[in-house]
């Protein structure tokens, strides 16, 4: 069996520009880095469109995680491709893959088999620089707090009440809780931490601002803690939002790449969805609209993370209405719902498939709260046998549900053209209104519990002592009309990772919530969630290398 590098050496490159071109995107547009990579620059959006009706706009989303893999990506790719074999002037819009995930356990994030963008290794690696300056900014930012401590502290900031941390965009355990300022003339000694650049405000930023003008808004905004009398202390104070401006100014600029097919990917921002709001660009998403009739995007994790988040966060600031969503499902992650060791996938298990059919069941009602056409996407792996396959497909069946079955990893756009087809009919027939899960006008609890009860299905919401506090904060700060944005395991409906399925009468446990005033959303932090991941015992990072030239062991 080929690996996916060697698949995608098999297969010819189309220039980016003629790939630009299809779009209509002008050549003075085009910023390229090397052969294979562009930013489009944002005079583009002053270009007119070739058509007065609005793109289509098109949200993966998947079922709960598990460590079989769904596909989330790979799907999204090939749906894009097989718009383009129906005639579509189709484009994907896709998240930038962190370091951390990539040299840890979850490998890179540019699809798979015949449905891959490229190119993957630079795109996994360090693509063009965006996170690196994300991250470089966020420090900045850090390192004049820290200055401004050392040198009598002119704002009364309390060392204590600081929430604003460190970001380094790799998996490191060691760093989630340190001291700094150890030593003569090194600054004020206090504890503090690292978190993962991919939940850095500044990324959350970035992927919310749509001019130059917000972006200075948003980071001026940004509250680092509270004075000794509970005051906010925001960025502005510090004097560096310029030079943070003049860091993330290239990196606030769309990236264009292609899939094996030459289809258009915009690939842009990326902030996880269990530990932030997971959606690529506002600005990414609007410039594929606006060149592309159909735009196909995706969100981070399960529709209980990810597409909740696009719609009650992402929708609300960027005006988007998505026409269709797709969830993906595959046997292998319903035979683990349904119990089955991931050992034992390789077996066939019709009743495991079954009993893990209620996760599909949970997301795809969740779906129907917000009003819009959903269809399954039965992302088929080699080892599903026709029983098991037909156990979803009775389900959908029987629940009224649009589906198809979908083989794009192993023939590309060619193997999801029944999914698109579906797709869209969906989008095509919708005209009902998005609904959100929570009016901003709620209170902060309410709004925790519409998301907790709603795309959950938890019983209720227990506020820690720790969170009561934050939300008097929250609600002294006039902060309480802004959306939520819910920190949770990724691994299930719950907060515990190790409640598989559909779990039932469970309570969500919010630790903390903080402030992301700059972004413009409260993230709420339940259960042990961490915004640090640790690398696992057999990191991928082992099995990464560069021979004869050629970097191997990526995936």
């Amino acid at each position: 069996m080929l690996t996916d590098t060697e698949i995608a050496q098999s297969l010819p490159t189309s220039p980016l520009q003629d790939v630009a071109n299809v779009l209509g995107i002008h050549p003075d547009d085009l910023i390229m880095f090397g052969r294979d990579k562009a930013k489009v620059s944002l005079n583009a959006f002053n270009r007119a469109r070739h058509t007065t009706k609005p793109g289509k706009l098109i949200l993966v989303s998947a079922i709960t995680p598990t460590k079989a893999g769904e596909g989330k990506t790979t799907t999204t790719i090939g749906l894009g491709q097989a718009l383009g074999r129906l005639g579509k002037r189709a484009s994907i819009a896709l998240r930038e893959p962190s370091l951390g995930p990539c040299m840890g356990v979850k490998g890179g994030a540019t699809g798979g088999g015949f449905s891959q963008i490229r190119p993957a290794e630079d795109i996994n690696l360090h693509f063009t620089g965006d996170f690196h300056a994300i991250t470089a900014a966020h420090n900045l930012l850090s390192a004049a707090i820290d200055n401004s401590l050392h040198r009598g502290n002119p704002h009364q900031l309390d060392p204590d009440k600081l929430i604003w941390r460190r970001v380094i965009d790799m998996n490191d355990r060691g760093l989630r809780d340190i001291a700094i300022g150890l030593g003569a003339a090194n600054g004020v000694v206090r504890q503090t931490g690292f978190d993962i650049t991919a939940s850095s405000e500044v990324m959350a930023i970035v992927s919310l601002a749509d001019t130059l003008q917000d972006l200075r808004v948003r980071i001026n905004r940004i509250i680092v803690g509270l004075t000794y009398d509970g005051q906010p202390v925001t960025a502005e104070q510090f004097n560096v939002t310029g030079a943070m401006i003049a860091l993330l100014k290239d990196a606030l600029v769309p990236n264009l790449v292609q899939t094996l097919e030459g289809t258009p990917a915009f690939v842009h921002t990326g902030p996880f969805a269990n530990i932030a709001h997971g959606c690529n660009s506002v600005i990414a998403t609007r410039l594929a609209l606006h060149y592309s009739d159909w735009v196909v995007t995706e969100a981070g994790f399960g529709f209980d993370l990810g597409a909740e988040k696009f719609i009650d966060i992402k929708c609300r600031i960027g005006g988007f209405n998505p026409d269709a969503v797709v969830i993906v499902a595959t046997v292998r992650a319903l035979k683990m719902h349904g119990g089955v060791r991931y050992s034992e996938l390789s077996n066939p298990n019709t009743e495991a498939v079954r009993a893990g059919l209620p996760n599909l069941a949970r997301h795809l009602e969740t779906c129907a709260t917000f009003n819009k056409p959903v269809v399954v996407a039965i992302n088929r792996f080699g080892t599903d046998s026709p029983d098991e396959l037909s156990a979803v497909e009775d389900f959908c069946v029987q629940h009224s549900v649009r589906y198809a079955i979908a083989e794009h990893f192993a023939h590309g756009g060619e193997g999801a053209i029944n999914l698109a087809k579906e797709v869209c009919d969906a989008a095509e027939s919708a005209t009902t209104p998005l609904q959100t899960l929570y009016s901003l006008n709620s209170t902060v609890q309410a709004k925790i519990e519409a998301v907790a009860q709603k795309a959950y299905g938890a019983s209720g919401v227990i506020l820690s002592r720790d969170a009561r506090r934050d939300l008097k904060t929250v609600e002294s700060l006039a902060l309480s009309a802004l959306p939520i944005c819910i920190a949770k395991t990724q691994n299930s409906v719950s907060d515990n990772p190790r409640l598989k399925g559909r779990p039932t009468d469970f309570q969500i446990t919010v630790q903390r919530i903080i402030p992301s005033a700059g972004a413009g959303f409260l993230v709420v932090l339940t259960g042990d969630i961490l915004r640090m991941p640790g690398l696992p015992k057999d990191p991928q990072a082992a099995h990464i290398d560069v021979v004869d030239g050629t970097i191997v062991g990526l995936r």
